[in-house]
């Protein structure tokens, strides 16, 4: 399970909750531009675009949960279980692995409009990328500053939706979650007036009341809702400091703790990584369940020109800053 969202402040920044109950050995990686990827369609393509995202690297083979590319495109994927439909290849069509995805959309667009102009041509096929790494049913998220989809391939085939929430998190499908949204019409972040009777005196007793009824749990419709309302309530000021802490406070009111949420397999479905992307300079800001102290991988002009990944290790333990120590 995980969400997604998007943030426009002085600049646009883009990023998820990654939720698991497992490190997939997952770093934060830059593709150069020109780097060649052979494709499952037995194809070769060359990224246009240099990229910077979250991946576990095989055989030099960045496998990306999220990223963006340097003019700011950029794309998740999320987990769609049961929905999710992928096909073998067919003739006249773009026939794009699911693990493909992403670097082929970041490589090769620097908007969504120009993306759109493609995705009929679309085919999402069911190939592998090796027995080690299975077939994952995804649906993505795709984001520029200006316009923000949800990509969904299903048993209806391929949909495509514009996204006014800039939100996305799992099942059900983003059309549901659309309409669900109506249900909280009435949530505010101003204190409520009375509405139950003219004839009865109710006032608020203390401060939030017009958030009853925003739901608390961390199933994928309520992380939607609640991320939105967060999302389009929140202010905070220009700075890079405060925009990029604002969107952590964001995804952290739908993080989920370790020992909330058990699998059916009896694990710990927890919140192994956050991401915020300024997309706007290209720096991808990040922490993790065991270190929340923010860290920092920018493209530079170095490793979006290199000849090969550049690869960034993931801090594992928590940072403290002890501002006095007690004697021992």
């Amino acid at each position: 399970m995980c969400t997604c969202i998007t943030f426009k402040a002085r600049e646009f920044y883009f990023g998820r909750n990654l939720d698991l109950e497992y490190s997939f050995g997952e770093k934060v990686v830059v593709t150069p531009k020109k780097y060649q990827f052979k494709l499952k369609n037995n194809t070769i393509f060359q990224t246009k675009y240099a990229i910077i995202g979250m991946a576990t690297v095989y055989a030099n083979y960045p496998l990306y949960a999220d990223a963006t590319n340097e003019e700011g495109l950029s794309i998740a994927g999320l987990y769609f279980p049961g929905n999710a439909v992928y096909n073998d290849e067919k003739e006249n069509c773009d026939n794009i692995a699911s693990f493909e995805l992403i670097p082929w959309i970041l490589g090769s667009f620097s908007n969504v409009l120009a993306l759109k102009k493609v995705l009929k041509r679309l085919n999402i096929t069911n190939k592998p990328f090796n027995e080690i790494f299975p077939v994952t049913e995804l649906h993505w998220m795709i984001s520029d500053k200006n316009e923000c989809i949800v990509l969904e391939q299903t048993k209806n085939g391929l949909q495509i939706y514009d996204n006014p929430y800039g939100v996305l998190t799992n099942n059900p499908p983003f059309y549901y979650h659309d309409i669900n949204m109506s249900n909280y019409i009435n949530i505010s972040a101003k204190l409520p007036e009375n509405k139950f009777s003219k004839d009865i005196n109710l006032k608020p007793y203390g401060q939030g009341m017009g958030m009853i009824g925003l739901p608390g749990d961390v199933t994928p419709t309520s992380r939607f809702v609640r991320a939105t309302f967060n999302k389009f309530n929140s202010i905070t000021d220009e700075d890079e400091e405060s925009c990029v802490s604002q969107f952590f406070h964001i995804l952290d009111s739908v993080s989920m703790i370790k020992g909330t949420v058990i699998t059916k397999e009896n694990k710990n479905d927890m919140t192994i990584y956050s991401s915020c992307i300024n997309t706007t300079k290209g720096i991808y800001y990040f922490k993790t369940y065991y270190n929340n102290q923010i860290h920092a991988v920018a493209l530079t002009k170095k490793n979006m020109d290199a000849e090969k990944l550049e690869i960034y290790e993931l801090p594992k333990k928590q940072n403290i800053n002890y501002l006095n120590m007690l004697d021992k």
